[in-house]
């Protein structure tokens, strides 16, 4: 339900399975400056390309969207996401614990297998750098002078060149 988006986008994306309300949104708009998702899930649940295209715009996207690009298991009108998620708990409590766990074991050992933990720490170091990059500081000191919700609105929007630190003319 709702969004989640910047870090609140990692902690979704580390889920076992995730299912998505329709009108829900989910992004990392920092990818534009000032921010690096350092839990990686994004290429792990989506592939090069497709992460690229989300993380290159730092597009907030929706849950159909979501499901159809293999971001999330499924897409679900607001009011049957709880009914499904209950369902799936249901579902899951019903496989002894221990078979659970070895198949989880399984699994993320595939993953981790692919680089996953030397990934996230790159891009741990990364996230931290682009916060001070010369665009970063331009990012931060557009905050100081004209305030969160608009450097904010200027770097989603795409209308701010952070390189020289001048408004985008339309």
């Amino acid at each position: 339900h709702g969004f989640a988006v910047g870090g609140g986008s990692d902690i979704a994306l580390c889920s076992d399975m995730i299912y998505m309300a329709d009108n829900a949104r989910i992004g990392y708009m920092s990818t534009r400056v000032w921010g690096c998702p350092s839990t990686a899930m994004w290429v792990y649940r989506l592939g090069a390309e497709r992460a690229k295209r989300v993380l290159f715009t730092g597009d907030q996207i929706d849950g159909p969207e979501a499901a159809a690009m293999g971001l999330v298991l499924k897409s679900l009108p607001e009011d049957a996401l709880d009914a499904e998620v209950e369902a799936m708990a249901s579902r899951l409590a019903s496989v002894p614990i221990n078979q659970l766990a070895m198949q989880k074991m399984v699994i993320n050992q595939a993953v981790e297998a692919t680089g996953l933990n030397g990934t996230q720490q790159l891009a741990t170091l990364l996230d931290g750098i682009s916060r001070h990059t010369p665009e970063g500081h331009a990012f931060k000191a557009r905050v100081e002078d004209k305030g969160w919700k608009q450097a904010v609105a200027e770097r989603d929007n795409g209308t701010f060149d952070w390189t020289t630190g001048t408004p985008l003319k339309d």
